[in-house]
């Protein structure tokens, strides 16, 4: 859906809950671009540029006051649309980097890491952001604010941070030169400590990755 048909033309371009729900819609749209395929190699990089603009959206949230929305009780906004393919489509890209290690709260102390998905990350981060967007388009602004905010804390922020941290370390390895710890066999069924995690880790050299996913190490 464009920003024509998203938005009244009465609204203003610089309205805050306009600006939000443009930033959103850009995030689903793009990803839901990349997970096509289409251009495989740019994917990582892209996705790394999506989510850092999704962050400041989410930034923006994070710093507004507490948003009370009209009604007591959510609206039913519908079935939640499938986003099984999507997930899929990525974790295929996204192969064999898509497992990673993330600490999930860094001021718990003696956390250890546990692993996650990429694939997985992006998935629940579009399912959220769909639930907020279908309040917009159903003229519920205050609800769709609400939902978007109190899910960027509870959710979707933690989930988009993570995964940006992984995407950039992805970059950083590859344009570092320096070889990436694979984490082989690590799956996220799999519960286990973080002795474990560095037993799991193997070598992937960088140019096993590096062409596939867009990526290219620095000169020397």
């Amino acid at each position: 859906m464009s920003d024509a048909t998203l938005h009244s033309v009465t609204q203003d371009p610089d309205d805050f809950a306009v600006q939000i729900a443009d930033s959103i819609e850009s995030f689903i749209v793009a990803t839901a671009e990349v997970a096509k395929g289409d251009e495989p190699d740019s994917a990582v990089p892209f996705m790394l540029l999506e989510l850092s603009q999704l962050l400041l959206a989410g930034g923006r949230l994070g710093a507004h006051e507490d948003i009370v929305p009209d009604e007591r009780y959510e609206p039913d906004t519908g079935p939640e649309p499938d986003v099984d393919d999507l997930r899929e489509r990525f974790a295929v890209m996204l192969d064999p980097v898509d497992v990673f290690s993330e600490v999930f709260d860094p001021y718990e102390p003696r956390k250890a890491p546990v692993p996650a998905r990429i694939s997985d990350n992006l998935a629940d981060i579009v399912t959220d952001l769909r639930h907020g967007l279908a309040h917009y388009r159903a003229g519920r602004t205050s609800e769709a604010l609400w939902w978007w905010q109190f899910s960027y804390f509870s959710n979707w922020g933690p989930t988009a941070s993570a995964t940006l941290r992984a995407l950039q370390s992805l970059v950083a390895h590859v344009r570092l030169d320096q070889p990436l710890a694979e984490l082989d066999g690590l799956d996220t069924d799999e519960d286990l400590a973080e002795e474990e995690l560095a037993e799991e880790a193997g070598r992937v050299m960088l140019e096993e990755i590096a062409a596939p996913l867009g990526l290219r190490s620095v000169r020397k």
